[in-house]
């Protein structure tokens, strides 16, 4: 007696049902995406401007920007303080130009409770091409990087308290607290600072090799660097950020006390001159 194929075909096509839904259920655990990172302007001095690829518009005060992928320039006689997701705070100084070449953040963790340690890993590539930049971080977790590029060399920064400043001829990083390497473009030529050292990185003219020459930082340098990155470290304090659903693939910026920084902190323009 011949048997029908019909359970058979029933049987097959059950089956392939359940290979589509798994298939297509690997595929979106696939495209899960990191959470959008971003910075939030804490204070604005002066004029400055966010270009993003699409369009060029002025940095505002409390505002939150998706950053990575743009190229942010201030004017004469200006100052910027920016607090990115991850926790670090920035303060640019006049005349200066940087392009945000990657920053990418794992989800968050929820319910996170120290505000003081980073959010999640995270991965920052910066090229600073003219001007100031101090730098105050959160304490970094096994994994992340951070790396400020200049027209001189690199610098791999584990924190705490940095000054890059980049003239013409050479970049100046002034180290107060943390660790971080400073590399030139040649082998042989890294560096990793102390506390109270500062690392010089000169080309004598273009094409020319980088030279790294480290030496301990001066008073009237190390008051003025501290002035400048003390304004980032109240900045990182006046906001953080947290994840806006469940999965933590998307993040917000949470105000905790008002952006406007203390006056007694007041660094005059000249002064963030490299």
């Amino acid at each position: 007696m011949k048997m029908s194929r019909f359970p058979y075909f029933l049987g097959r096509f059950a089956l392939v049902i359940i290979c589509v839904s798994l298939v297509g259920s690997v595929q979106a655990a696939g495209k899960r995406k990191n959470p959008a990172s971003k910075v939030f302007v804490a204070e604005t001095k002066g004029e400055a401007q966010i270009d993003n690829g699409e369009k060029i518009e002025p940095l505002s005060v409390k505002t939150v920007y998706a950053v990575e992928g743009s190229t942010i320039e201030t004017k004469a006689d200006s100052s910027n303080t920016l607090v990115f997701s991850n926790g670090s705070s920035i303060i640019i100084g006049p005349n200066s130009r940087l392009e945000v070449k990657k920053f990418l953040q794992e989800p968050f963790t929820p319910n996170r409770n120290d505000l003081d340690v980073e959010p999640s890993i995270s991965q920052t590539v910066v090229k600073l091409m003219r001007g100031s930049v101090g730098l105050c971080t959160s304490r970094m977790v096994a994994g992340s990087s951070m790396n400020y590029q200049t027209p001189h060399g690199n610098i791999s920064i584990r924190g705490h308290k940095i000054m890059v400043e980049v003239a013409e001829n050479e970049t100046v990083v002034s180290l107060l607290e943390g660790d971080v390497t400073v590399m030139g473009d040649d082998v042989g030529t890294s560096q990793n600072l102390k506390p109270g050292q500062q690392a010089i990185l000169r080309k004598a003219a273009p094409g020319q090799p980088t030279t790294v020459t480290v030496r301990t930082i001066s008073p009237e340098t190390s008051t003025k660097a501290d002035d400048q990155v003390s304004l980032a470290c109240i900045a990182r304090r006046t906001v953080y950020f947290e994840a806006a659903d469940r999965e933590g693939e998307e993040i917000k910026a949470v105000q905790v006390q008002s952006t406007d920084l203390p006056t007694q902190f007041t660094v005059s323009p000249a002064r963030l001159n490299p």
